[in-house]
């Protein structure tokens, strides 16, 4: 199976996280089918089809709005999804090359689940978690077949955000793995691999990041209003253009170190210490750009041009939002 070949997609759990998915996939060309396995009448059975493909058409006309599609392309896109209740699930669940569960976060839901998809999986499709908080050699056990079973943590909104974070188990098969990264990637997404750990890469800083905002609106530091525009026009713009250990890179590890070691003795020393890598990498002369070396490595980089595109990128990005400097003799007001 390539990634560039027509492919049928389940998303088993007709939940937000189901739909967005069938979104991303649909959009991209591919056929997909909202699968829910919990037993209900036909009457709710028919309700939650409803809501869902109501739910769906809307995020096609949203699409629609802002320009990203026009009708013919929202009629397509539409067509290839299709709703699968508990008594059609199990041909659904056969025909699919590629299956996403994203029932209710407890092992008890992902095991009846996952047993139920087992029943009527092919054994060549690929079966993937949504979960955000299950880590993958807890889940492998449940699944029949477990080589052929990892994490894929989407971002809301799925179909929108292209970070999607892949989680294998100790027992993913190699191929597996590439093949889903493979697939997602044609579709526009951006994977990333992370072991199976608590929090996958987004989540975890993001709650640290979230809990500190509220203990400083908590503490009156400042407002919420004043947190959050400090987010949008600050934190937020800085690290679309540079990641976070890069950034570190950027401005030297010293920085970091001693900035942590302060807040670490004025605030909180459980939250602000450094961890030992960034004293590592001080005592190894591997403080970031200017020493060639940090969590990157510059050797034969062009520091100059590296610089020089980074702050390209920046600007761009701050043109996009209008928040660009005010110039007296330019263009930019």
């Amino acid at each position: 199976m390539m990634a560039s070949e027509a492919l049928r997609i389940g998303a088993v759990g007709a939940g937000r996280m189901g739909r967005g998915i069938a979104v991303a996939f649909a959009l991209a060309g591919h056929a997909v089918v909202l699968i829910d396995v919990k037993p209900r009448d036909a009457e709710a059975a028919g309700r939650l089809a409803a809501e869902a493909m109501h739910e769906i058409g809307q995020d096609f006309a949203f699409l629609k709005s802002v320009g990203a599609m026009d009708d013919r392309a929202v009629a397509a896109a539409l067509d290839r999804v299709s709703f699968a209740g508990r008594e059609a699930a199990p041909a659904a669940i056969a025909a699919c090359d590629l299956l996403f569960e994203g029932v209710p976060e407890t092992v008890d839901a992902k095991r009846l689940c996952f047993a139920f998809v087992g029943e009527h999986a092919r054994d060549d499709a690929i079966i993937a978690s949504t979960t955000s908080t299950i880590d993958a050699d807890t889940l492998a056990p449940l699944v029949k077949g477990p080589q052929r079973f990892l994490n894929a943590h989407w971002l809301n909104p799925a179909y929108l955000m292209p970070l999607v974070e892949v989680s294998p188990s100790a027992d993913t098969a190699p191929e597996v793995l590439a093949r889903l990264r493979e697939i997602l990637t044609a579709i526009g997404k951006v994977p990333v691999t992370c072991r199976t750990s608590p929090g996958y890469i987004v989540p975890r800083i993001q709650a640290l990041a979230m809990n500190e905002a509220a203990r400083m609106a908590e503490e009156g530091v400042a407002s919420p209003e004043d947190i959050d525009t400090a987010i949008r026009v600050g934190f937020g713009l800085r690290f679309a253009v540079l990641g976070l250990l890069e950034f570190i890179d950027w401005g030297g590890g010293d920085i970091l170190h001693h900035a942590s070691a302060f807040l670490s003795e004025a605030v909180d020393a459980g939250r602000f210490a450094a961890p030992a890598i960034i004293g590592e990498n001080m005592a190894q002369a591997r403080r970031g750009l200017r020493d060639g070396a940090g969590f990157y490595d510059y050797d034969g980089v062009d520091v100059g041009a590296y610089r020089s595109g980074r702050l390209a990128d920046f600007v761009a990005l701050l043109r996009q939002r209008d928040l660009m400097p005010k110039f007296a003799d330019s263009g930019e007001r």
